[in-house]
C-alpha cells in the first residue's frame, strides 16, 4: 500500500489539490488505518489512472 505522499509525488499534485479533487468526489480509493494514516492500494491508484486514460481518449 502507498502511503500519500507517494501517492501525491506519483499524480505530481500536491496535498492541498488533491483533497480538493477528492472533496469533488474524484480521486483513487483511499484507505484509513485503524492508526489514522492513509492508504491507498497500487490497484485502485492504477485502475483510476486507466479510467481517466479511457475518458482522454
Amino acid at each position: 500500500m502507498l502511503k500519500l505522499p507517494d501517492v501525491l509525488r506519483e499524480l505530481g499534485m500536491s496535498r492541498p489539490a488533491f483533497y480538493r479533487m477528492r472533496a469533488r468526489g474524484h480521486g483513487p480509493r483511499l484507505i484509513k488505518l485503524p492508526n489514522g494514516h492513509i492508504r491507498c492500494r497500487r490497484a485502485d491508484l492504477d485502475a483510476w489512472l486507466a479510467n481517466l486514460e479511457q475518458t482522454a481518449a
